[in-house]
């Protein structure tokens, strides 16, 4: 894939996966950039809408029985039954041979990062992952990170290696690509969005 082409091929279903580093308690108590509810709503919908898929879904820890404490509930709730989440050590997630090995496992060539703290657990990962030839994408809004100023930096970086940054909720319904297709409703569903609660209002409308 070229560097200008990777921008412009679309995520779809089959060439996606979706990486989730480092959403524990003790790093979102820190976050400031977004409001924690909301931050703990996007990430849980996007993997919610990713099982929805079949996007495959890799999902790891720095530390958790020590230092970053245990994922947030919410979101392991959200993970399909039986789970395995990687606790590493390293900073980078992609340095970690298990995690990438379960990336390579998945057979996908475009990945979907978010993280706490997005210029490290999601932006190195992604840069690694870019430098590695896939193409890399960021969910801004189910990352964060612990000032205003880390949140711009690391935007700015990401752009600079050619990462793709996104919102959670644009990178699904790209991949979900037809409202016509069953699985539609339950996609929007665990996207959550306020806007698609009253368009399914309207449509129920419309068929009464």
């Amino acid at each position: 894939m070229s560097a200008h082409s990777k921008f412009l091929e679309p995520i779809t279903r089959e060439n996606a996966a979706v990486v989730l580093v480092d959403h524990q308690v003790g790093l979102l108590s820190g976050v400031r950039d977004i409001p924690l509810g909301e931050l703990k709503h996007n990430v849980v919908a996007m993997a919610r809408a990713a099982t929805v898929l079949g996007i495959p879904l890799v999902v790891t820890t720095t530390a958790a029985e020590s230092m970053w404490g245990p994922t947030i509930p919410e979101l392991v709730e959200a993970l399909p039954a039986g789970y395995k989440i990687v606790d590493r050590s390293t900073v980078n997630a992609w340095h970690d041979d298990r995690v990438r090995e379960a990336i390579e496992a998945t057979g996908r060539r475009k990945l979907i990062f978010a993280g706490v703290s997005l210029e490290v657990c999601a932006a190195l990962p992604a840069i690694s992952a870019t430098a590695a030839g896939y193409g890399a994408y960021v969910a801004v809004d189910a990352s964060g990170t612990f000032s205003q100023a880390k949140r711009e930096v690391g935007l700015l970086r990401m752009q600079q290696a050619g990462v793709i940054v996104s919102d959670y909720a644009t990178l699904m319904v790209e991949a979900l690509a037809d409202n016509a297709v069953p699985e539609s409703a339950a996609v929007y569903g665990a996207l959550d969005m306020p806007f698609a609660v009253l368009i399914g209002q309207i449509s129920a409308a419309y068929r009464a």
